[in-house]
């Protein structure tokens, strides 16, 4: 799971270039400028063990061969045909496996105070999929590897990742005043 101080979509860039046509002071710099959290599985670690996995089934398609036992049996030669070649088939697709999607955003911003997620459509555009002001959030808990919001009932709202700790004092300084901090 990641998290960056910069929006890698095109509308975290715009957003952030008007903050910075506006030129605010070094001093409310970080409380002017939002925080954007990135939700991201481990799809390095998922996609390795679909290749291994992948290459497990290529290397025993093959395997079925290497030792042959009666090979006058015409039903079981037909069988292990059948068994290699779907093992091959499997194999390859598990090796050529890769993650498309994009992970959403999380955004928030101190400004209009409030946090947006963002998740990218099919023509790679940012849609915003949830929108909450802060004054409609509960509280908040933040701990070491993540931030969870909740609603004003105390059901769980939203849990994001963070990754750092200059991240969660960041989101700590931007909604110290605007949400209940829980311990």
């Amino acid at each position: 799971m990641s998290i960056s101080s910069q929006a890698p979509l095109p509308y975290g860039h715009q957003y952030r270039s008007r903050f910075m046509g506006n030129a605010p002071t070094a001093g409310n710099l970080a409380t002017a400028m939002p925080l954007v959290l990135s939700f991201e599985a481990n799809w390095g670690v998922r996609i390795l063990m679909l290749r291994g996995l992948g290459l497990a089934t290529l290397v025993s398609a093959s395997g079925l061969w290497l030792f042959p036992r009666n090979v006058a049996d015409p039903e079981l030669s037909l069988l292990k045909v059948g068994v290699s070649v779907l093992f091959c088939v499997l194999g390859l697709v598990l090796m050529t496996t890769r993650n498309q999607s994009q992970p959403p955003e999380a955004c928030f911003d101190p400004v209009r105070r409030e946090l947006r997620v963002l998740r990218c459509d099919a023509y790679g555009q940012p849609k915003t999929v949830l929108r909450r002001s802060y004054d409609t959030i509960g509280g908040a808990r933040l701990n070491d590897g993540a931030v969870q919001l909740f609603e004003n009932d105390g059901s769980l709202l939203i849990e994001i990742p963070l990754g750092s700790t200059a991240a969660r004092s960041q989101l700590r300084d931007q909604l110290s005043g605007a949400v209940q901090l829980f311990n």
